[in-house]
């Protein structure tokens, strides 16, 4: 991966999971980066969720640095608030900066008390391996029942230079909008300010992270931040913003379908797209409703072309539209034409079902050009396995 220059990061293990391996991290920009961020809109929010939000905000939008702990969500606690708020203050004499400016994310099991010493005592070895080398270091740190770090980088040519964006993210249950339940952290070294970023960054999740769904529940933590350190010292025009805000989108669409791919007890990655309605937001609606039906992600677990599933999910979508006009393939074969089924070859389709990669189209033939993409994978036994034992 080619890396933004202007960042380093480190992790180790300081005893927070149960399992002895990486569980804290720091990602520490060399000045101040400008900041964005998107969090969980679930009403119970976890205490770094509600303390990172607050010093986003009242730092005008500056990073100096973001502390990760993976194993304990510090959510539901009576210490949740003063253990972010002591961990945060140690990062900040630490470094020698403002506490306002450090912003801190947990990941892990909801309603357990998590001691602050775990981390501040580990907080001088951590900043002692901070390198720029550390990337996929902090990515593998993250994880919590994810079987695969989930990483993402482009490079983009400019006019007075070269701009690279890489972003990291964990997530593999308890998935879904708004925004998807994982953590995710981006990095580049362009020049952009925190509002331009934020615009951004609230395009990029809709397009990826909340299009995003794997068992339909919404975390308590969830967190997606952008830091821009402008050590590439290349600054965008206008038409090279819009450039670079696609390229953006692109990395959190790679993370966003990784996550997806990565589904708890998941054998397939599972890609929706809708297209022909009266608008984008009709067609998302539709998409989310197929993607999240369990009656639809347990047909494509069994490899089970079950098209009946799929436009019944659509019809309870809430969006208005006549079955009459309804196409659907799967895996590119049609199963269904103008909302009655369409001759295909079972036993064919059964194997291109039992691929990896599954793809399920549905076209309005009559509705008008809105259109929408949506990431989920099959459910199978191997999530209630995961699920049933996750806090012992």
């Amino acid at each position: 991966m080619k890396l933004p220059s202007g960042f380093r990061y480190a992790a180790l293990c300081a005893g927070i999971r149960k399992s002895p391996s990486d569980d804290l991290a720091l990602i520490v920009p060399d000045s101040p980066a400008r900041a964005a961020a998107v969090f969980t809109q679930n009403r119970v929010q976890a205490a770094p969720v509600r303390l990172a939000r607050r010093n986003l905000h009242d730092s005008g939008g500056k990073c100096a640095a973001v502390l990760i702990n993976a194993g304990n969500a510090n959510c539901a606690t009576r210490t949740g608030d003063k253990v972010a708020r002591l961990t945060t203050t140690a990062v900040a004499r630490l470094l020698k900066v403002k506490p306002v400016q450090v912003l801190p994310a947990s990941t892990g099991v909801i309603g357990v008390e998590l001691d602050p010493a775990l981390i501040v005592n580990s907080l001088p070895a951590l900043a002692g391996g901070l390198s720029p080398d550390h990337f996929e270091k902090v990515a593998r740190a993250i994880m919590t029942t994810d079987t695969r770090m989930k990483v993402a980088s482009e490079e983009v040519s400019f006019r007075h230079g070269v701009v690279r964006i890489a972003g990291m993210a964990k997530g593999a249950g308890m998935i879904h909008p708004d925004m998807a339940t994982m953590l995710a952290f981006v990095m580049t070294d362009a020049v952009i300010g925190p509002r331009r970023l934020q615009t951004m960054l609230a395009h990029g999740a809709g397009r990826s992270f909340n299009s995003l769904s794997i068992d339909g529940d919404t975390s308590t933590n969830d967190t997606l931040v952008l830091l821009a350190s402008g050590a590439s010292q290349v600054k965008l025009n206008e038409k090279e913003q819009q450039v670079f805000e696609e390229v953006l989108t692109w990395v959190l669409e790679s993370l966003a379908e990784q996550i997806a791919a990565d589904g708890e007890g998941a054998r397939k990655l599972v890609i929706v797209r809708v297209a022909g309605f009266k608008s984008n937001q009709d067609a998302h609606r539709i998409a989310s409703a197929v993607a999240r039906s369990p009656l639809v992600k347990t047909a494509i677990a069994g490899s089970d072309p079950n098209w009946g599933r799929i436009i019944c999910a659509a019809g309870y979508a809430g969006v208005a539209f006549d079955p009459a006009d309804i196409d659907i393939h799967l895996q590119r074969q049609l199963v269904c034409k103008k909302g009655l089924a369409a001759p295909f070859d079972e036993d064919q389709l059964k194997k291109l079902l039992s691929e990896p990669e599954v793809r399920i189209r549905i076209d309005n033939r009559k509705g008008g050009n809105g259109e929408a993409r949506y990431f989920t994978c099959d459910l199978t036994e191997g999530y209630i396995e995961i699920n049933g034992s996750y806090r012992t």
